[in-house]
């Protein structure tokens, strides 16, 4: 590879960290050809991107970011993967699922919405962080548990101004 091709994958690569909010980095080393395939068509599935890249060439578009990566580049040894997701969750569900199957992928660390995941053993804590359209679902939820008591009480009550006042006083 020459010069202007690495800069030219480290400002390929700084675009990309800049542009995802989510990112993974695991160790895919190892697997066989079969259960390559069968991750990358699990990330397909997910709207996951993978992407194999060296190590050096990562840490030095991470230095370029205008983010702050904190500790995240002391995992860039040995093969390393990224994996770009809209989703926070996505991949560590992935990575856990696949998992069930095999000893591989292992997580290095994560980049999640500005916060820092280093290690293997936080793959548990990233599967339960809960996507935006999760928390949105909850909210709306919560928000129309309340609404749905009134308007039973409600229409229970017979629809008479006296029974209407009981109601929402117990209430």
């Amino acid at each position: 590879m020459t010069r202007e091709e690495k800069s030219q994958v480290i400002k390929d690569l700084t675009v990309d960290l800049g542009s995802n909010a989510n990112f993974y980095l695991a160790d895919i080393s190892g697997l066989n050809a079969v259960n390559t395939s069968n991750l990358r068509r699990a990330c397909f599935k997910a709207n996951v991107k993978l992407s194999v890249i060296k190590n050096t060439l990562l840490e030095k578009a991470m230095e370029a970011s205008d983010k702050d990566y904190g500790d995240l580049a002391s995992v860039l040894k040995g093969n390393t993967s990224i994996m770009y997701s809209e989703t926070g969750n996505a991949p560590a569900k992935i990575i856990k699922e696949f998992r069930k199957k095999a000893d591989k992928p292992l997580l290095k660390g994560a980049f999640i919405e500005e916060a820092v995941y280093l290690g293997d053993d936080q793959l548990d804590t990233l599967v339960n962080i809960k996507s935006r359209e999760e928390l949105l679902g909850d909210i709306i939820g919560l928000l129309q548990s309340p609404a749905k008591n009134v308007i039973s009480a409600l229409q229970s009550s017979g629809g008479k101004l006296a029974g209407i006042i009981k109601t929402l006083s117990e209430k």
